[in-house]
């Protein structure tokens, strides 16, 4: 079985995907087998619906299938705002129509969470390969200015016409790839969890994402001319990353690790391009990988065997302490209490400090083989991300020194997840680690 039919085959709520040269045309056959009887009414962007939405909108008519007036939005810097859902939500409560979303992140988060709102499914069409978010649950949409993630379900259908994709801006395959290298040091992040026993690893999700990752990763050049071979495995990595997480309920673990905080810390403090504008998410978690990365170096070259048990468990500060200072750390941001949350969930107490001390001093060998045989190194992960067209230092996104800094820091404060951060925190070196990093790859 191959990875799209295992993912297929777990999945718990995208039951039909189509990857392929020309798979466009069978848009009408799979609206037909799953949602059989049921009207349409294609949901895009001007952009996207000049670049297939009139097409799909007109396959659809074509086939026989009843489609309302296509909803096409028509702002020039359109983003996952809550406005936009809104103003989808008053028109699809007007029909019993299922939405076919044609677009890529915003027309597919804002299609998403509208659907659930109606409490009907919804099929997407994707335009470019720029992120995994297409069949994962949820949607991120900023509202009061401030992005979050809503709970819905995945689209039930998914068709991704390489074509299509190929036609998209150069800006958006990068991103992708980005997101789909991003899976690297998150599987390395559930290495770590799974040797020291906070987070076994489930061996389906882990197949679907890793399975052929590196292969999909190979071929950055390819990706940024446009290959139609290259963008087809970019988009099978990016939708299986989706489909683990479905796989792995109620967790993004499958495909997301430290990298994913950082960007997730940017999102908290509404960071901006000097444009006025976030950096996409994959660019954000391109500088993220870079510093996850460079993390596992330094745990790679640090002798487990010698850690000084004893010292650093004595060190470790209280719950409470812990809880003083992230309350500190975050007096003046929007968020003051929500890392204080995340810090007690993830705090280990003395003795299951020393225990997994103990484990990484006397599994250290079995736990750099993992790491290195799933790792990149940063200068290849700084080569490829350079070859497709993403950004490697944070001056690339518009972000000052101190304040990359700090946004390492901190991101490893607001998730409850066991990552590379979590062991630099525990081993007294995250302020250490990040400024090498800062004097080295990011000076």
């Amino acid at each position: 079985m191959d990875r799209v039919q295992l993912a297929l085959s777990n999945a718990t709520q995208t039951h039909a995907l189509e990857i392929g040269s020309g798979v466009l045309d069978k848009v009408p056959q799979v609206f037909k087998s799953q949602f059989p009887g049921k009207k349409a009414v294609v949901v895009a962007h001007a952009a996207t619906w000049a670049v297939a939405g009139e097409r799909v909108d007109s396959l659809l008519r074509q086939a026989g299938v009843e489609t309302d007036a296509p909803i096409v939005f028509k702002d020039a810097d359109m983003h996952a705002e809550w406005k936009y859902i809104e103003q989808l939500d008053a028109k699809l409560s007007h029909t019993g129509a299922v939405a076919v979303a044609v677009g890529a992140g915003t027309v597919n988060d804002i299609t998403k969470l509208c659907s659930a709102h109606q409490g009907r499914p919804y099929m997407v069409v994707a335009t470019a390969a720029s992120m995994d978010g297409y069949v994962a649950f949820g949607a991120s949409i900023t509202r009061d200015g401030i992005k979050s993630t809503y709970k819905c379900a995945a689209p039930q259908a998914v068709v991704a016409d390489v074509d299509v994709l190929a036609t998209a801006p150069a800006g958006m395959t990068a991103s992708g790839y980005a997101d789909l290298m991003a899976k690297v040091p998150a599987g390395a992040d559930w290495i770590v969890a799974d040797v020291l026993g906070v987070e076994p690893i489930d061996p389906t999700p882990w197949n679907i994402v890793q399975g052929g990752l590196h292969d999909a990763l190979s071929h950055p050049e390819a990706c940024r001319e446009g290959d139609p071979k290259a963008l087809q495995a970019l988009a099978e990595g990016l939708m299986l990353g989706g489909f683990a997480m479905q796989a792995y309920p109620a967790s993004s673990r499958p495909a997301s690790g430290a990298e994913h905080q950082i960007s997730h810390m940017l999102n908290m403090d509404r960071f901006v391009m000097p444009d006025g504008q976030a950096p996409s998410h994959g660019f954000q978690v391109s500088i993220g990988t870079i510093v996850s990365l460079f993390f596992y170096e330094q745990l790679l070259q640090t002798d487990l065997s010698t850690l000084n048990i004893d010292a650093l468990v004595m060190r470790w500060p209280s719950l409470e302490e812990q809880k003083e200072a992230s309350l500190r750390m975050f007096c003046k941001s929007d968020f003051p209490t929500f890392a204080a949350g995340e810090i007690e969930a993830k705090y280990s107490p003395p003795e299951e400090l020393r225990r997994h001390f103990e484990i990484m001093r006397d599994r250290q060998d079995e736990l750099k083989s993992r790491l290195r045989k799933q790792l990149l190194t940063v200068p290849q992960a700084i080569g490829r991300l350079k070859a497709v067209g993403a950004p490697v230092h944070p001056r690339d996104i518009g972000l000052g020194r101190e304040q990359m800094r700090a946004t390492i820091i901190r991101s490893q404060q607001i998730r409850r997840r066991y990552t590379i951060f979590d062991v630099a925190v525990r081993m007294g070196t995250m302020e250490e680690w990040a400024g090498r990093l800062m004097s080295s790859h990011f000076a």
